[in-house]
């Protein structure tokens, strides 16, 4: 009967180490299976923002003139903003991305080793306890049944004993020989009682032990584990709807740019720069006169020859008049003479004003890049390690042409705007001149224009040309432009006052500095900037107070001070 009650709990407790093995191993799976859930939802934020970041670059204006002229539209800049909002947009849904995979899956990965670690050593810990428990029955069983068999042979050595003391016919010797078996059997039953008494005692505090303590405290870990795991799925389900919620102000931010760019659309303006864009600048056309076509019935019948009869057919007819101006189709789709003569008055006059507005541009760009060349020579004239100056004179000489060739160009439109400006119905908007290209140089400019053209006509097929006999002569009088004089100079070489620093800089390179008046760096390293580059591609800087000198711009990563007295730029 003991037996099967100690086969029953070993057979009980075996059993429950299996349901818990398998509910616990359902635990992991889960885990995993959130994981990889959590990771695919990452993988969808990602793919999404890519493809919102694609449809916002795909219809990003271009670099083009076409673009450019569609920006000055309110509703084109409001879909600008909208393209640029719905970039921030997906970038708020890589953000979620990013702090799933960091914040859920990572985390949940890491748990995942270690509760796979928990989770066998429990185990193992369980399998050890029972197996040692039931090594201790086996044990308790063999002295039991050593005992037993102690016992039965003692009993029958006793019996014998008895048996050959009351048979008269054995002799002295035999039985006294039969006693000492049967007390030697007896003292081995004697050993054996004890040895099974004691180990039965040590079994009973073992097995005790085992279903009183070692079980239920490896059940009790085990249960801490599964409710760990439990309240960590739950904690990680919350921060899956927080990482959503951590992006809603933004979100919300985006939306309202969005909404409050629409609400910026002014269709009054935008049809407003429609009338400003294609506004001709043509007189509206005068009363048509009446022709008379009844004081032919007057004549006599002699006045009706074969002669007049001829003139009348010669007689243009209302019919061959051209259209109004209004509805005329410019057939000339090209580019169009340089003088743009083929638009109307008022488009004529914008075109040639932004041609001017961009030489003017390009003659301060080329005096900028004259003037830094300029300051570069007079520093190799000084210190001739630095550089050869003549290397600079073929350069010098080409920006000189470049000057001259766009004022010759800035005379030209220049008289072809007056002319146009002179022919405008109303003047008022007409006086606009570049402010750019002023004295900067002692330059000349005089405009000699002919200001007897004449009025646009309309072609027979009703593109908008000019007679051939009355194109513009303009004239240019320009002087050379002095390419080898020296603008004014900072001596830097020779101002002993202590500069003001205007900013840092960051050596992106090692440099030697081996020539006079540079200074040695080395790479990282961090200065002050106390000039900046003016165009000759060095930048004056100071280590401390003592040393000082120049190094190349390229070499150095600088970082001005916007109030900083004495920063520029040069182009």
């Amino acid at each position: 009967m003991v037996e099967e009650r100690m086969g029953d709990c070993w057979s009980y407790t075996k059993d429950q180490f299996d349901n818990l093995e398998k509910h616990t191993q359902w635990g992991i799976e889960f885990v995993e299976k959130y994981t990889k859930f959590v990771k695919e939802r990452s993988e969808i934020e990602t793919n999404y923002a890519k493809q919102i970041r694609n449809l916002s670059k795909k219809y990003q204006p271009k670099k083009n003139p076409r673009e450019e002229e569609e920006s000055k539209y309110t509703f084109c800049r409001a879909f600008l903003t909208t393209l640029n909002e719905l970039n921030d947009y997906a970038g708020q849904h890589e953000v979620i991305a990013e702090n799933l995979t960091s914040q859920i899956i990572t985390e949940l990965s890491r748990y995942l080793q270690e509760i796979k670690t928990e989770r066998k050593s429990h185990f193992h810990d369980g399998r050890k306890a029972q197996q040692h428990v039931e090594s201790s029955w086996k044990q308790l069983e063999s002295c039991k049944r050593r005992f037993e068999r102690d016992c039965k042979e003692a009993d029958r050595a006793q019996q014998y004993f008895e048996k050959m003391d009351a048979d008269i016919n054995v002799t002295k010797a035999d039985v006294e020989k039969a006693r000492q078996q049967a007390q030697m059997r007896h003292q081995m039953a004697g050993d054996s009682k004890s040895e099974y008494s004691s180990y039965l005692q040590k079994f009973n505090q073992e097995q005790n032990d085992h279903y009183y303590t070692i079980i239920p405290n490896i059940f009790q870990k085990l249960q801490d584990m599964e409710e760990k795991r439990i309240e960590r799925i739950g904690v990680c389900m919350k921060t899956f709807a927080d990482v959503d919620r951590q992006v809603l102000p933004i979100v919300g931010k985006c939306l309202d740019g969005m909404t409050k760019a629409a609400e910026c659309i002014e269709p009054k303006t935008d049809s407003k720069q429609v009338v400003e864009s294609y506004k001709s600048g043509f007189e509206p056309p005068g009363d048509v006169e009446f022709e008379d076509y009844g004081q032919a019935m007057k004549r006599t019948a002699s006045d009706t020859s074969l002669s007049n009869s001829r003139e009348a057919k010669e007689r243009p007819t209302g019919k061959s008049k051209g259209k109004l101006w209004p509805f005329i189709k410019n057939k000339n789709k090209g580019s169009g003479p340089e003088d743009f003569s083929h638009l109307p008055p008022e488009q004529r006059r914008k075109k040639l004003q932004s041609k001017i507005d961009d030489l003017n541009k390009d003659i301060q760009k080329e005096m900028d890049q004259r003037d830094a060349l300029t300051k570069m020579k007079d520093v190799y004239v000084k210190n001739p390690q630095m550089g050869d100056p003549a290397s600079v004179d073929p350069r010098l000489s080409e920006i000189g042409q470049n000057i001259e060739k766009f004022q010759f160009e800035v005379q030209k439109f220049e008289g072809w705007l007056a002319e146009v400006e002179e022919k405008m119905p109303s003047k008022s908007d007409t006086h606009r001149r570049s402010g750019i290209y002023e004295t900067q140089n002692s330059t000349a400019v005089s405009n000699n224009c002919a200001q007897d053209r004449e009025r646009p006509l309309s072609s027979p097929d009703g593109s908008y040309t000019e007679e051939q006999n009355s194109e513009t002569q303009v004239k240019a009088n320009t002087h050379p432009v002095p390419t080898s004089s020296t603008p004014e100079f900072d001596d830097e070489f020779d101002d002993e006052d202590t500069l003001p620093t205007i900013g840092t800089c960051k050596a992106l390179y090692p440099f030697e500095g081996h020539n006079e008046g540079t200074i040695c760096v080395t790479e990282g390293e961090l200065l002050y900037v106390i000039e900046e580059d003016k165009g000759d591609g060095w930048t004056r800087v100071r280590r401390n107070e003592d040393e000082e000198g120049y190094v190349p711009t390229s070499y150095v990563e600088v970082f001005l001070e916007t109030n900083a007295k004495g920063a520029m730029t040069y182009i």
